[in-house]
């Protein structure tokens, strides 16, 4: 037996929820499911930027009362460098396991009906419908795929056309510091970056995007590498280890999703994938979210492909842009570069961080599209 609905959202992180959200508030029956059972952490996300800030904002949610830590500054160390630069509006820092949990709960208080804990086995892009892990069938009038860096079978990216290895993505926490107040701090090193920032509770979140042909010889032995390349981030991590760590490979960062598939709406990492020393993830995701919802409020399920495209051409200078700076920050001499660059002009440091943010789509199409 197949249920339908008006609209299914798989995924339950910022950008379904958002879609949920928006959809349940106009008053449509939308299904959220998600494979995690409760709050949990998530390898990417943790920096909120001031477009992400005010997105919340729009749904009620108060970033800072959920304990998020202000950030108005980036740091950068990288060969022996050390310079910092203004952000050039407010940010702060929150954790995954927070973020989503309140948006979760605002989901639910729009009236979205959650299945928590249920994963989807495949979906048929054809039929719009998806199987769960019990065999249950589930369509919708409109899909609303939010599955972040997991791929889901049926509905996997084409990445035919990418020209490189995907990337691997690493999360751990590490102690905090009083000189991580309102920073976020960047280690650069040959092939990758790391991330740090308070999180509500004090601690630091750790993010590692490194080459996946640097993993060769497995996580502990490519963390301990890093170390030596990177004696700030050393002296961060105490030398040790971190207790535990969350991983996930094959991050295909500057992907962006074509429009090719009738009713499905791509949103957030299956939209679009922007390296995330960019700092944009999660507006990404806040921002598609609302946006898909929007157009399928508009125009229905028909407009799907319009929204797609017009997202894609929106994200294609921001993700250009973010992929030449994570492509300069990984060579030695082009980062070195960088760092020069970066001293003599810190005002570039802003450009570059207000060049990288996608907006909305506006009306388009054959419909309005949101």
């Amino acid at each position: 037996m197949t249920t339908r609905l008006p609209a299914l959202v798989v995924g339950g992180g910022p950008a379904g929820a958002v879609a949920a959200i928006a959809l349940a508030q106009a008053g449509v029956e939308v299904q959220l499911i998600d494979r995690q059972s409760g709050p949990h952490d998530s390898v990417c996300g943790g920096f909120l930027g001031w477009d992400a800030l005010a997105a919340l904002g729009d749904l009620g949610l108060d970033a800072h009362l959920l304990g998020a830590r202000p950030i108005q500054r980036l740091r950068l160390l990288a060969d022996g460098r050390h310079l910092e630069l203004p952000l050039p509006y407010a940010a702060a820092g929150l954790s995954r396991r927070t973020l989503d949990e309140a948006l979760i709960g605002r989901a639910a208080q729009a009236g979205v009906v959650i299945r928590r804990g249920r994963a989807v086995r495949a979906a048929d892009p054809a039929e719009r419908s998806i199987r769960l892990d019990d065999g249950e069938h589930l369509k919708g009038d409109a899909l609303f795929l939010a599955t972040g860096k997991h791929e889901l079978r049926g509905l996997a990216r084409d990445l035919a056309r990418y020209r490189e290895a995907p990337c691997v993505g690493i999360r751990a926490t590490l102690p905090g510091g009083a000189d991580l107040a309102g920073v976020i701090e960047m280690h650069l090193f040959d092939g990758g970056y790391a991330g740090l920032l308070l999180q509500e509770d004090g601690s630091a979140n750790f993010c590692l995007s490194v080459a996946r042909d640097r993993l060769s010889d497995g996580v502990p032995e490519l963390i301990q590498a890093i170390m030596k390349e990177a004696p700030h981030l050393a002296d961060r991590m105490a030398g040790k280890m971190p207790h535990s760590f969350e991983a996930i490979a094959g991050v295909p960062y500057g992907w962006r999703a074509a429009a090719n598939v009738p009713g499905i709406f791509r949103i957030g990492d299956q939209g679009a994938v922007i390296a995330s020393l960019a700092g944009d993830g999660i507006a990404i995701a806040l921002h598609s979210g609302a946006s898909a919802a929007q157009a399928y409020l508009r125009g229905g399920a028909d407009v799907a492909m319009d929204w797609q495209e017009e997202w894609r051409r929106r994200s294609r200078r921001p993700l250009a842009i973010a992929e030449a700076l994570r492509h300069g920050a990984a060579g030695p001499w082009a980062r070195g570069m960088l760092m020069q660059l970066l001293r003599r002009v810190p005002a570039l440091g802003a450009q570059a961080a207000l060049f990288t943010r996608i907006s909305a789509p506006r009306t388009g199409g054959r419909k309005s599209v949101g």
